[in-house]
């Protein structure tokens, strides 16, 4: 997959509302999911660091100030040192919700529930933590599962990656 359709797949997973802009709203959606779907209370220093870091990466995103990314600037944008910079603070906040025990990495149920409320089809979700528990020990640690990303957002190929962006078509494929 080239560089840019991986980008766009991103895209459109941010683009909750499906409006063909990443709004604010939609951006931070993506927080309360993940917030809601482990649990946590909006004062959980946690969650307070999860939005902090959201804040922060949006402030970047949106450098126009209009409340909203289109397409065209978002592709401008992202990239390995956006990614680096600006995405990989607020994913690896998302990541340490989800984390329940702390530990720095996720249990095949931790990580369902991150990608799920990431708007990922349990399917999709299931074949990247397969593809992401190299060693079969039943953990995806923090470090390799934002690699995956900024894999896929470079273009390289990314098993994760590809079937955590890939319009949910392995929700259909039967897996159980």
């Amino acid at each position: 997959m080239s560089g840019m359709a991986a980008k766009r797949l991103v895209f459109a997973m941010l683009d909750t509302d499906g409006d063909g802009v990443i709004s604010r709203e939609d951006y931070f959606t993506r927080i309360d999911r993940v917030t809601a779907a482990t649990g946590r209370g909006d004062d959980d220093p946690m969650v307070v660091h999860a939005r902090a870091a959201g804040e922060q990466a949006w402030a970047v995103m949106d450098a126009d100030g209009d409340g909203k990314m289109t397409e065209d600037e978002y592709l401008a944008w992202v990239g390995v040192d956006a990614f680096d910079n600006i995405c990989s603070p607020a994913l690896g906040a998302l990541f340490d919700l989800a984390d329940t025990d702390k530990d720095g990495s996720l249990s095949r149920p931790e990580f369902i529930t991150l990608r799920t409320a990431l708007n990922n089809p349990v399917g999709n979700a299931e074949a990247a933590f397969e593809a992401l528990d190299t060693d079969g020990d039943g953990r995806v640690n923090r470090h390799d599962y934002l690699m995956s990303i900024r894999t896929h957002i470079s273009g390289e190929h990314s098993p994760a990656g590809a079937v955590l962006y890939s319009n949910g078509e392995l929700e259909t494929s039967g897996r159980e």
